[in-house]
């Protein structure tokens, strides 16, 4: 434990915040710098200097660290290896902008860039092994030619005096928005001009985001896909992250496990103004039953709440869960319904999804709801690509219909394999019967481990489990979308290293 002199040395990596938070940035990671407050910013907007700092390191700490603090690349080396004070420094000049003090609460990189590097790390050091991806629920299997077929026609007649067309409806298509409303919606009260197509599910989810602002207050289902909780921390609806709890302190965690049949204790769980909900669930696979949402509608009713419906994976459904929300008497009063082309259609790099907006739903000042989102639309979003919009509404076709439930098949067919897989081997597995996700747990122990063994001994990317909350410690998300012959190989590589 002895003191040792380091040598400060910052690059530039996209954004530079202003100087003055330097000090808060190391203080958090336990160094203390040379420099006063005052210094840091003097150098505000002035070519950064070679800056000393000084820590007690522990014995074990390597010669060479690196740091990835708030998004700034902290590079701290032993003065000792220096030659000159100023050789190698690289020199950045900062703005006077001030960061989003709510990007900097994020906990950690979006989680699945996240594994995408631990990937590159892995293939490095292993660069002839045959990665099988399990992990990120990405579509493999070609989109049907019906479909590509559509768009490939639409694409050609854009070239064409007569085909030509330039900026659509930002709402969308209106043939495609009759299509949703009649193919999901059917016999469920939802009108085409609530239909709001978009480039992905994803993306309204921010847009919502953008719509609610931060003074609401939000739950989410723990575990539950990234997106509701970073957009959250974003616009600032989440407060300070609590470490002795790991969790944000003005978010309401609804627990959604086995213990409780993957639905929240309602009873326990407090009002908030805005309830995300995922069914079929990701990551858990879990398909609320009917009697579930009723409880859930009624739940968001009493308390004034409306509920954000992410119904992304609807047509996964095998049994009689309801495969939307306003299958639930009072639900056009409450909610909101997003979902997406990407897991139906393959979609994932074509990008087309839409959201629901009933005109039922107000406001407390009984404004409509629709009406500020129509004006959030307008405002943030151009419209879906024409092109795209073409391929949905081949999707929707009689003969689309058909070719993409092919393709369903195919997926589920894929995790019923998966689900056999890890249940011979004796492991307790949830999910995999209504989702294309298989939510596999291995108690004791926890998720980035789990993670980093199976990667290191069978080449195979999953999803650690608590990269979707903290309800998500001691599981992997397995995902069913991949080649057959890859399926099959990851479970007798999982067999051999399991059994």
């Amino acid at each position: 434990m002895g003191k040792m002199w380091l040598w400060y040395f910052y690059e530039y990596v996209g954004s530079c915040s202003c100087l003055s938070n330097m000090n808060n940035i190391l203080h958090s990671s336990r160094f203390s710098l040379s420099m006063s407050h005052d210094s840091l910013q003097q150098h505000n907007t002035q070519t950064l200097k070679s800056v000393f700092i000084s820590t007690n390191l522990e014995s074990n700490m390597s010669m060479f660290s690196t740091c990835n603090l708030m998004n700034h690349k902290i590079f701290l080396q032993s003065r000792a290896s220096l030659k000159t004070p100023n050789e190698g420094l690289a020199t950045v000049r900062c703005t006077r902008v001030v960061r989003n003090v709510n990007m900097e609460k994020l906990r950690h990189n979006y989680l699945f860039p996240e594994i995408e590097a631990r990937e590159l790390e892995h293939m490095k050091k292993y660069p002839d092994a045959k990665i099988i991806r399990l992990g990120i629920g990405d579509t493999t299997e070609p989109i049907p030619d019906i479909i590509t077929s559509n768009m490939a026609e639409y694409a050609r007649a854009l070239s064409t005096r007569k085909g030509y067309k330039g900026y659509g409806a930002e709402q969308g298509n209106k043939d495609l928005r009759k299509a949703i409303a009649e193919s999901f919606y059917k016999d469920l009260g939802v009108k085409d001009v609530e239909v709001f197509v978009s480039d992905g599910a994803q993306c309204d989810i921010s847009r919502l985001q953008l719509l609610l602002g931060s003074s609401v207050s939000v739950a989410v289902q723990d575990p539950n896909f990234p997106a509701y909780m970073d957009s959250s921390v974003i616009i600032g609806q989440a407060g300070e992250f609590l470490d002795e709890t790991l969790k944000y302190k003005n978010i309401e965690y609804m627990t959604c496990g086995p213990q409780n049949n993957f639905f929240p204790d309602l009873s326990r769980t407090s009002r908030t103004d805005i309830i995300f909900f995922c069914s079929p669930n990701n990551p858990t696979g879990h398909a609320a039953s009917r009697e579930q949402l009723t409880q859930l509608v009624e739940f968001a009713r009493n308390n004034g709440s409306i509920i954000v419906y992410d119904s992304a994976y609807s047509v996964y459904i095998t049994d009689e869960s309801p495969r939307s929300i306003y299958e639930i008497p009072g639900a056009r009063e409450c909610a909101i319904e997003i979902s997406s082309f990407s897991k139906i259609a393959g979609f994932t790099g074509v990008r087309l999804g839409w959201t629901v907006v009933p005109d039922e739903l107000y406001y407390a000042s009984k404004v409509p709801v629709i009406n500020d989102f129509d004006r959030i639309v307008c405002t943030c979003f151009n419209g879906a690509s024409r092109i795209v919009q073409a391929g949905g509404l081949a999707c929707l076709s009689s003969d689309g219909s058909k070719a993409l439930m092919s393709v369903v098949d195919y997926y589920m067919e894929n995790a019923k394999i998966l689900v056999e897989t890890f249940t011979s081997l004796g492991l307790v597995v949830y999910g995999g019967v209504n989702a294309p996700y298989v939510w596999v747990h291995f108690p004791g122990s926890r998720s980035w481990d789990v993670f980093s063994e199976i990667l290191t001994k069978t080449h195979i990317i999953t999803v650690p489990g608590s990269g979707f909350g903290p309800g998500g410690e001691g599981f992997i998300r397995v995902t069913a979308f991949g080649q057959r012959e890859h399926i099959l190989e990851a479970c007798a590589r999982l067999t051999s290293l399991l059994l």
